[in-house]
C-alpha cells in the first residue's frame, strides 16, 4: 500500500515537473480542545465522544463542503476546572492561535472559556452540561455557540404539558451528579413554572435520587407516593433513567394513578445511544428498558412496565439520516484512536466499541455546524474565516442533524423544538404534543384527536388525576354512592314530587288566575245596564264663559245641557252618579278577540282621546259608555253660530285632532275609521278629544245617513271599505275635512250656502280626477299659510300623496309659536295683558269712586247727623230718641213774599242761596244743627243728636244775635234799598228725634218744644228774637249777667193760652257782635248747571213761582229730605 501511494507521489511529481501550474496545498484549521475523561465520562467523556469530530469532517466533506481544508487537533484536559480551563484558553487563544476552540462540556468551566473569547475574538463551540440560560446571554458571551437549548425552554414546555393536562400538583425529583447538572435543570425548571404569568402548579416535594444509593432513592420515592401522583424527574445518564424505572416498579409507583414525565433534552426520548445490536426504535435508538449488556439481567419486564407510565419532554430526535447515524454509533470509538484524533490515553484505548456518550451526537452537530459556516464564506483565506463578524452570521442557520432538525437563533444558540412522547401499542415512541419557543412567542399543537385512546392507552383511557380520589393515604375515598347518597335521593324524591304537586297547584292556581283576571277584565269594561241611568231633566241653563269679567277668546253658550243638544246619536246618561255620554248599537256576537280588544280599548290613555269607559251588554242594545265632555262636539259648537276664536285658537284645536289621530294610528288599533267634527268632543278646557274609535264590529242603533260619508275619504267611498279594510291614510283625509270646519267656523261642505246637496257632493267626491271638489277655505280669522298648505295636503286624491300623522305633528309644532306652546298659555298670556291694564283701570275707577263717596259722604252729612248717617251707610236701623233739654231756633224773612215780587225766580233762589249759605256757616261755627231750611223758613237745633248739657241756649241765643248783625249788614245786589229782616223764635224743653221713611228718610223732631218755637216765631216781630219763658229761665239761670233780655209780658198764644215771653236784646257787656259775614259766600248744593243763563227779556217776564206765605201756626214739625 505504501508502495502505492509512494508510486504516486513520484508521478505526481513527474507531472509537477511536466507542468508549470503546481497544485495548491490545503489550508489547515487548528482546533483546540478543552475535554474532560475523568468527570462524567460515561455522557461527555472524550474517550466516548471525541470520535464525533473526525466523523463530522469526513461527514462534511462527503458532502463536498471543506474539501480544501485539513484539521490539527490540539488537545488539553481541563476535567471541567476553572483553572483549567483558564490555562488551556490563553494557550489555546494566545500562544497557539487557533482557528477555533471546543470548549470544556460543563457550563461553569465553559462561561470561563466564553469570556476569553470576547477578549481574543475565538468562537467557541459549547456541548456537554451547557444548558443554563445564562450562557445563551449573547451581550456576555457573544461568540459561544451551541446546539443545546437552555434549561428555561424546558420550562415552559412543561408548564405547556401540565397546563394541558391540567396538572397542577406536582414533585420534583433529579439524580445527583458532580456538575449538578439534573439540579440546576430542575432549578431553571421550577423558576419558570412559578413565573405568575405561567400557569399555576403547587411543587409538593422536590428531592435529590443517588444513583449508587439505592435505599436513599427508595426513601424519597416513599416520601413522594404520600404527596404527588405527578412525578416530573431529571436523569443524566441511560443507567439512571433505567434505574429509574426499576425503583418505580419496585414501589409500586406504576398504577394507574401515577404519571412520571422525564425532563431531558438530549433528543433521544425513551432510547438510549449503544450498538448491542438490540431492538431500536425506528431512529435507531434502544430502548432505554434494555439492559446496557449483552446479556439480560431480568429487570427489563419490569422496566418496560414501568415506562408504560411514563412521559418523555425532549427535544426532537427525529433523526433523517439513520443509516449515518447507526455508523456514527459504531465508529465513535475507533475515531477517537486514529488519525487525524490519535488519542492514546488509556481511556480512548480501552473504550467500548458498542456504546458512546450521551453528548457525543451534540459534539458531531456543534462542529458540524462549524463546518457549514466557514462552508458558506467560501474562502480558505484565515483572515476571512477568523473574522468573527463575517463567520457568526453564518452560524445562524439550520440543518438535520445527529440531534435531529438544529435551528441557531441570533442567540448562537438553538431554537427548541420539543416534544411529548409517549408509547403506543407497539412500544414505539410517537409524539404526542409538538411545542416550539422562539424569543416571547410560543407554538403548541397536539399530535392527537382522542387523548385517552393516544395518550392514555396505558391507563385505561383516562387521564389521571393530580390527586387520588381516595386521597394520598387512601383514608378518603368516596363511600358508595347509594350508601353516602340514598337518603339524599329519597329526600330529594319526596322534595321532587311536592315540587311536582305545588307545580301543578301552581299552574291551576294561574290557569284560575288568568280567567279570574280575565273575567275582571271583562268586568272593567263590561257595564250592566241598571247602572246606567237618564238624569232628571232640568231647566236650560246657560252659562257663559268668561274669565274674571275679561276679553276671551270664545265666547257665546259654550257648554251642553243634560236635555241634550249633542248631534248625532249621543245620549247623556249617568253612570256611578258621573254624566256619561252613550251610543246605542246593535246585539251582535262578541268573539274574544273583541273582549281582549275592549279590555285594551279601556285601558288606552291620551290627553286626546276621549276616555272609554265601557260597553253594556245585558240589554236589548249594546250601550257604548264614553266620558262626559261637557262642551260637546265640535260640530255642535260650530252649528250654534255664536263661536268665536283666534288663529292660534283654532291652530291649538287642529292640533289635538293631530295628537289623537298619530296615538291611534301608534296603537293596535292601527286607525280611527270615523273621525268627523262630531266625533272630535270638548272638555271644560277647551281640549279636543276624540271618540267612537275602536267599535267598528258593532252596528248603530239607526242607519247613518249620507251626510256623515262627507268626511269619508274618496277611496273609502269607492270601494264601500269598512273600517279593517281602510288606510291610515283615510283618517289624514277625513283630519282635513275636520280642519276645513274648524278654520271656516262653517260646517263640513258648508252644504247651508251650496247648491249641491250631499249626494251631488258624494258623487263628484268619487268620480275624483285632477281638480277633484273639496272645501272653499274662506278665512275671517289671521291663519298661517303653512297650515292652510298643510291642510290641502292632507286631503289629496291619492292616499300615497297625504302625509302621514307623524309627520303632521312635527309639522303643527314647527308651527307652533315660539311664544305660546298650547292654549292654556296663550289664555294666561292674555289674562296677563288684561290683568296689567285692569290694574290701571281699577285704580283710576277706585280714584273715581272715592271721590265721589266722599262727596256722597259730605251731602249725606249735610242732611242727617253724622251719626245718624253712618248708621244708615252701616245698614242699621235709627231708633227715635229723646232729649230731655234742647233748644229750638226758628227764623223766617219778613214780608218776603213782597220782596220775591220784585225779584225774578231766579234771583229769588241766589238771594236765598247766600242767605242762607252765610247762615250755614254761622252754624258750624256755634255747632248748631240745622234741621231744614223751606223757602224763607229755617230750622236749627242743638242739644241734639249730640248732647251738651245746658250749652244749647247759650249756642241758640249766640247764633240768633249774630244772624240779625248779619241780615243788618246785609245787601240785595239788584235792590240796594231793600232791608232783610228776620223774624227769629226761640224755645228749650224736652224733644224726641227720629228718622222717618225708607225712600227719602228726614230726620225729624217731635214735642211740645218745636211748636212753641215756631209759635215764637209767628209771634215775633221784625229783627227781634222772640224767646220763650222756659228758654228765658235757662238761659238766665245758667249764664246769668251775659245778656240783656226784656219781658215782652204776657201773650196769647195760639194753642197755649197766655204766655209771658221775652225779647233778647243783646250781650250784656255790650260787646260788639262778630263781624258781617255778608261778603262770604258758600256755594249750594246743586247742579253746576243750574241755573241756566237767561236772557234779560226772560228775566223780565219772570215771575216768582212762590205763593203769599201763609204765617199760620199748623206746623208742627220739621223734616230733612235726602237727595
Amino acid at each position: 500500500m505504501l508502495l502505492v501511494l509512494y508510486v504516486v507521489f513520484l508521478l505526481g511529481l513527474s507531472n509537477c515537473q511536466l507542468v508549470p501550474t503546481a497544485t495548491p496545498t490545503k489550508r489547515t484549521i487548528r482546533v483546540g480542545i478543552a475535554a474532560a475523561q475523568l468527570t462524567q465520562s460515561g455522557s461527555v467523556g472524550w474517550s466516548s465522544c471525541g470520535g464525533a469530530v473526525p466523523i463530522a469532517v469526513q461527514y462534511l466533506q462527503s458532502k463536498g463542503h471543506l474539501t480544501e481544508f485539513d484539521f490539527e487537533y490540539i488537545m488539553e484536559y481541563t476535567e471541567c476546572d476553572k483553572a483549567s480551563t483558564v490555562k488551556a484558553g490563553l494557550r489555546f487563544m494566545k500562544d497557539l492561535n487557533v482557528d477555533v476552540v471546543i470548549g470544556p462540556p460543563c457550563a461553569k468551566a465553559l462561561e470561563v472559556m466564553g469570556t476569553l473569547s470576547v477578549i481574543y475574538k475565538k468562537l467557541v463551540l459549547g456541548w456537554g452540561f451547557v444548558s443554563e440560560s445564562q450562557l445563551a446571554d449573547s451581550t456576555r458571551f457573544p461568540f459561544v455557540t451551541s446546539v443545546q437549548p437552555t434549561a428555561t425552554t424546558l420550562g415552559l414546555a412543561t408548564a405547556k404539558v401540565l397546563e394541558t393536562f391540567k396538572f397542577d400538583r406536582v414533585a420534583l425529583l433529579y439524580y445527583t451528579d458532580e456538575q449538578n447538572y439534573c439540579q440546576s435543570v430542575m432549578d431553571d425548571v421550577e423558576a419558570t413554572v412559578n413565573d405568575p404569568d405561567s400557569y399555576s402548579v403547587n411543587i409538593v416535594w422536590k428531592g435529590s435520587l443517588v444513583y449508587a444509593n439505592s435505599a436513599a432513592t427508595r426513601a424519597t420515592l416513599n416520601a413522594v407516593k404520600s404527596r404527588a401522583r405527578i412525578i416530573l424527574f431529571c436523569a443524566i445518564s441511560g443507567p439512571e433513567k433505567r434505574d429509574y424505572l426499576i425503583k418505580i416498579g419496585q414501589e409500586n409507583m406504576i398504577t394507574n394513578d401515577y404519571v412520571h414525565i422525564l425532563l431531558t433534552m438530549r433528543s433521544i426520548g425513551y432510547g438510549v445511544q449503544t450498538s448491542l445490536g438490540k431492538k431500536t426504535f425506528a431512529n435507531g435508538l434502544t430502548p432505554l428498558w434494555e439492559s446496557f449488556s449483552v446479556n439480560t439481567d431480568g429487570n427489563e419486564t419490569m422496566a418496560k412496565k414501568a415506562a408504560e407510565k411514563m412521559l418523555v419532554i425532549d427535544v426532537n430526535s427525529d433523526v433523517q439520516d439513520t443509516d449515518f447515524l447507526q455508523y456514527f454509533t459504531k465508529n465513535i470509538a475507533n475515531a477517537v484512536r486514529d488519525p487525524p484524533m490519535n488519542c492514546n490515553s488509556s481511556a480512548c484505548i480501552n473504550a467500548s466499541a458498542t456504546s458512546m456518550g450521551s453528548y457525543a451526537r451534540h459534539l458531531f452537530d456543534v462542529f458540524y455546524l462549524y463546518g457549514l459556516g466557514v462552508d458558506k464564506l467560501n474562502s480558505t483565506d484565515p483572515l476571512v474565516y477568523n473574522n468573527l463578524d463575517n463567520l457568526i452570521p453564518q452560524l445562524i442557520t439550520s440543518f438535520d442533524g445527529m440531534t435531529g432538525r438544529v435551528q441557531i437563533s441570533d442567540t448562537l444558540y438553538r431554537v427548541p423544538f420539543y416534544q411529548l412522547y409517549g408509547l403506543d401499542d407497539n412500544y414505539e415512541q410517537i409524539p404526542l404534543i409538538n411545542m416550539t419557543f422562539f424569543n416571547a412567542s410560543s407554538q403548541v399543537s397536539k399530535g392527537y384527536s382522542d387523548e385517552g385512546r393516544t395518550v392514555w392507552h396505558f391507563w385505561g383511557g383516562a387521564r389521571p388525576l393530580d390527586t387520588p380520589i381516595c386521597g394520598f393515604s387512601g383514608r378518603y375515598c368516596p363511600v358508595q354512592f347509594w350508601d353516602q347518597y340514598g337518603v339524599l335521593i329519597f329526600v330529594a324524591g319526596v322534595v321532587i314530587i311536592f315540587l311536582i304537586c305545588i307545580m301543578f297547584i301552581c299552574i291551576g292556581c294561574i290557569v284560575r288566575n288568568r280567567r279570574l283576571e280575565q273575567e275582571r277584565q271583562n268586568s272593567e269594561w263590561q257595564i250592566p245596564s241598571v247602572k246606567l241611568i237618564l238624569p232628571e231633566k232640568r231647566k236650560k241653563q246657560n252659562s257663559r264663559r268668561s274669565i274674571n269679567s275679561g276679553p276671551s277668546t270664545v265666547t257665546g253658550d259654550s257648554k251642553m245641557t243634560i236635555d241634550g243638544g249633542f248631534h248625532e246619536n249621543y245620549t247623556v246618561q249617568m253612570y256611578e252618579k258621573d254624566l256619561v255620554l252613550t251610543t246605542k248599537h246593535h246585539v251582535a256576537p262578541l268573539s274574544r278577540e273583541d273582549k281582549e280588544k275592549y279590555a285594551k280599548l279601556r285601558k288606552l290613555d291620551h290627553d286626546n282621546l276621549n276616555k272609554f269607559i265601557g260597553l253594556s251588554i245585558d240589554g236589548p242594545l249594546y250601550v257604548a259608555v264614553w266620558k262626559m265632555c261637557s262642551r260637546g262636539s265640535l260640530q255642535d259648537i260650530i252649528s250654534r253660530g255664536n263661536f268665536s276664536m283666534d288663529g292660534f285658537f283654532m291652530f291649538c284645536i287642529i292640533r289635538d285632532i293631530a295628537e289623537g289621530v298619530h296615538f291611534l294610528h301608534k296603537s293596535f288599533l292601527r286607525l280611527h275609521g270615523n273621525l268627523r267634527s262630531a266625533t272630535c268632543l270638548v272638555n271644560d278646557s277647551w281640549q279636543v278629544k276624540l271618540a267612537e274609535f275602536g267599535l267598528d264590529n258593532l252596528l248603530e242603533e239607526h242607519t247613518p245617513t249620507k251626510k256623515r260619508m262627507l268626511w269619508a275619504a274618496p277611496e273609502v267611498l269607492r270601494g264601500s271599505l269598512n273600517v279593517h279594510q281602510m288606510d291610515p291614510s283615510a283618517d289624514v283625509y277625513s283630519f282635513a275635512i275636520v280642519a276645513s270646519e274648524i278654520l271656516t267656523k262653517r260646517e263640513a261642505w258648508d252644504l247651508s250656502n251650496r247648491k249641491e246637496g250631499a249626494d251631488e257632493i258624494l258623487y263628484m267626491i268619487k268620480k275624483g280626477g285632477a281638480r277633484a271638489i273639496r272645501p272653499e277655505l274662506i278665512l275671517d280669522a289671521e291663519v298661517s299659510p303653512a297650515l292652510t298648505t298643510l291642510v290641502k295636503d292632507c286631503w289629496a286624491e291619492t292616499p300615497e300623496d297625504r302625509p302621514k300623522a307623524e309627520q303632521i305633528c312635527k309639522l303643527l309644532f314647527e308651527m307652533t309659536p315660539k311664544a305660546n306652546t298650547n292654549l292654556m298659555d296663550h289664555v294666561f298670556n292674555m289674562l296677563e295683558e288684561y290683568t296689567t291694564t285692569l290694574e290701571v283701570d281699577i285704580e283710576e275707577r277706585t280714584k273715581e269712586l272715592t271721590l265721589e263717596k266722599k262727596k256722597a259722604d259730605i251731602l249725606l252729612s249735610r242732611m242727617l247727623p253724622k251719626q245718624v248717617a253712618e248708621r244708615l251707610k252701616a245698614g242699621q236701623t235709627v231708633e227715635p230718641e229723646g232729649f230731655d233739654s234742647v233748644t229750638v231756633f226758628f227764623s223766617d224773612v219778613v214780608k218776603f213774599t213782597i220782596l220775591a215780587s220784585k225779584c225774578s225766580p231766579f234771583q229769588v233762589v241766589n238771594l236765598l242761596n247766600d242767605l242762607y249759605s252765610n247762615f250755614d256757616t254761622i252754624i258750624e261755627e256755634h255747632g248748631v244743627y240745622k234741621v231744614e231750611s223751606i223757602g224763607d223758613g229755617y230750622l236749627c237745633v242743638s242739644g241734639l243728636p249730640t248732647r251738651n248739657g245746658y250749652a244749647h241756649i247759650k249756642q241758640i241765643v249766640d247764633m240768633s244775635l249774630q244772624f240779625m248783625e248779619y241780615c243788618r249788614k246785609f245787601k240785595i245786589p239788584h235792590l240796594p234799598r231793600e232791608q232783610v229782616e228776620l223774624r227769629i223764635g226761640i224755645n228749650s224743653g224736652p224733644c224726641v228725634a227720629g228718622v222717618v221713611g225708607l225712600s227719602m228718610p228726614r230726620y225729624c223732631l217731635f214735642g211740645d218744644t218745636v211748636n212753641t218755637a215756631s209759635r215764637m216765631e209767628s209771634n215775633g216781630k221784625p229783627s227781634m228774637i222772640h224767646m220763650s219763658e222756659a228758654a228765658h229761665s235757662l238761659l238766665t239761670s245758667h249764664y246769668p249777667h251775659k245778656y240783656e233780655t226784656n219781658s215782652r209780658g204776657e201773650v196769647i198764644i195760639k194753642g197755649k193760652g197766655v204766655m209771658e215771653t221775652f225779647w233778647v236784646l243783646g250781650r250784656a257787656d255790650g260787646a260788639a257782635e262778630t263781624n258781617s259775614l255778608s261778603t262770604r259766600t258758600t256755594p249750594p248744593v246743586t247742579d253746576e248747571n243750574w241755573p241756566p243763563n237767561f236772557n234779560e227779556e226772560q228775566r223780565k217776564r219772570a215771575v216768582t213761582p212762590y205763593p203769599e206765605r201763609q204765617k199760620s201756626a199748623n206746623r208742627k214739625m220739621d223734616t230733612l229730605k235726602v237727595i
